[in-house]
């Protein structure tokens, strides 16, 4: 057999590593569709509808933006990295549950811990009830934080994506050497001189990772500015799109926030190869935990405990509360319904990434090349690319497709076709594709990565094509860590609301838009329980998490 195998043509190994390299183009071609689609209408003309939005709103999208990215910058980087260093650093009373506690905050979507803390913020809310019956006073009377605005707004993300920095953060500090520490602290330099001059020089590319990853998800968002009245490039997309019925405005507002994107990215790029330093420590050598006692220990705890205290615990226990209090909550038909269109979708939208995951991580070992690794690279950019700018480059061109089928066929029969595509399942799990073949990617390549040159050698050998090894061979080897890449992405389809909002069927709500329809009703009771279904669905995939944290230290 192995004869019969290698003395195969040599046209026909070409042909095949050939073919490979062509589907893995087509791929990256279909996921850039609507990023190309949203930059194109930087080119149609304004028109009045433009120089409106400049005129009105657009200086506060563009203020509220970068002021809400600036304070979750700052947030996520202060709480991401001191936790990260205590749990890596010190030894203190909690420190083994915190250390699994400080990931909770993923669990929960940011529109969710806004609709959390919106009631027990407000003023019939628990805290300012409590509050007057106390002190006596009336509303209005006394001053109390607004978390509707654009501090509460920030607060919120900070809350809920400081995570993505403390776990980059944490691994960078396990991964560097006690020894270049010890050296640091012999030369002289105190425990803060040592942090400041030396762990977090060496931990900069990981950090500056998670904040770009922060930052793209504040960028994204639309459920928690929209109900917290903070007016940004998401909310002006949906407003231009739905409110106005002005798609070319919707797609300029969208190409705006792809370039926020975009430059984002490059920074974070250009800030990684600027001042690249290199650890030539021992990493099987970790740093050393100093033991804390008194006061210190008892103030590391306190650090440690109140991230997910307040972007986990308080919110889930505030939903709970509503959920258990009002009849309004109780599981009902629209409940149930949108349940099972959730676990539909996201099912479905497991499936397809991680489908073309396999295609694009086994194209790259079979037809190594430029023509495989660009594909990887173009097809894992759409996680940094916004739910609204997915769905808006992918709208504009299915509307303009019904418009000229539609037209051509009043024109030619005297029939009126409507809306074929736009509005489809289709076109949704199209935009689950794009937005989410990143972690899908991620999570199929490291399970390639298992797989020895050897035994990629012997399934080239004894099996009778690429594809008969693909499937006979290689998909059992990664198939837990395509299950576990499917988890996430099954998840995150889960919590998706802009690209949901905007792309889904008429009468076919998700948990995600129940729980928005309800918070914009000011129904937040009935809010709670889809919010709080999405909070322990997203469970499952932290507790993954929490074991590879668990292994790693």
């Amino acid at each position: 057999m192995t004869a019969a195998v290698e003395g195969a043509p040599p046209h026909r190994r070409v042909h095949g590593r050939w073919g490979w390299a062509v589907a893995a183009s087509v791929v990256a071609a279909f996921l850039a569709l609507p990023a190309l689609a949203v930059l194109a209408q930087v080119f149609t003309p304004a028109g009045e509808v433009w120089r409106h939005l400049i005129d009105t709103v657009l200086p506060d999208y563009i203020v509220n933006s970068l002021g809400l990215a600036l304070m979750v910058a700052v947030g996520s980087f202060v709480i991401g990295v001191g936790t990260a260093w205590l749990s890596v650093m010190t030894r203190f009373p909690g420190k083994g549950w915190l250390t699994f506690a400080l990931v909770l905050p993923l669990a929960a979507p940011a529109y969710v811990v806004a609709y959390a803390y919106a009631d027990l913020l407000q003023a019939a809310g628990p805290l300012q009830t409590a509050l007057r019956d106390a002190t006596g006073w009336k509303v209005g009377g006394y001053w109390f934080p607004e978390i509707r605005s654009l501090g509460g707004a920030g607060l919120i993300f900070t809350l809920t994506l400081y995570p993505y920095v403390y776990l980059l953060a944490r691994a960078a500090f396990l991964q560097q050497s006690a020894a270049a520490l010890d050296v640091a602290r012999t030369l002289g330099l105190g425990p803060w001189r040592v942090f400041f001059r030396v762990a977090l020089p060496l931990a900069r590319p990981a950090i500056a990772g998670g904040l770009a990853l922060a930052l793209m998800e504040t960028l994204a968002d639309f459920g928690a500015v929209s109900y917290l009245s903070v007016q940004t490039f998401t909310t002006g997309i949906y407003r231009a799109w739905y409110g106005m019925g002005e798609r070319a405005a919707a797609g300029q507002l969208a190409a705006i926030l792809l370039a926020f994107v975009l430059l984002l990215l490059a920074l974070e790029r250009i800030g990684r190869r600027g001042r690249v330093i290199h650890n030539t420590g021992n990493r099987t050598n970790p740093p050393h935990p100093a033991r804390l006692s008194g006061v210190k220990a008892l103030a590391a705890t306190v650090a440690c405990a109140l991230p997910p205290l307040l972007g986990f615990v308080v919110p889930a226990l505030a939903l709970l509360r509503l959920m258990l209090d009002y009849e309004g909550a109780a599981l009902n038909a629209r409940f149930l319904s949108a349940a099972g269109t959730s676990l539909l979708l996201a099912t479905r939208a497991a499936l397809l990434p991680v489908t073309l995951a396999i295609v694009l991580a086994y194209a790259r070992r079979a037809a190594p090349g430029l023509a495989t690794r660009a594909a990887s690279g173009i097809a894992g950019y759409g996680y940094a690319l916004p739910g609204s700018v997915i769905a808006v480059g992918i709208l504009l061109p299915m509307t303009a497709f019904d418009r000229l089928v539609n037209s051509f066929m009043l024109a030619e029969f005297g029939v009126r076709t409507g809306l074929l595509v736009t509005g489809t399942i289709t076109g949704l799990l199209f935009a689950y594709a794009v937005r989410f073949i990143a972690p899908a990617l991620e999570g199929v390549e490291s399970g390639f990565e298992r797989i020895t040159p050897s035994i990629a050698a012997a399934a080239r050998t004894l099996t009778r094509s690429p594809i008969d090894a693909l499937a006979r061979v290689h998909i059992p080897l990664i198939a837990p860590a395509a299950l576990t890449a499917a988890l996430i992405v099954f998840v995150d389809a889960m919590k998706e609301l802009p690209a949901t909002l905007l792309m889904r069927p008429l009468n076919s709500d998700t948990l995600a838009v129940l729980a928005y329809g309800y918070a914009s009703d000011e129904r937040l009771e009935s809010a709670a329980l889809p919010a709080l279904t999405i909070v322990l669905i997203g469970l499952p995939p932290l507790i993954l998490l929490m074991r590879r944290i668990g292994q790693g230290r």
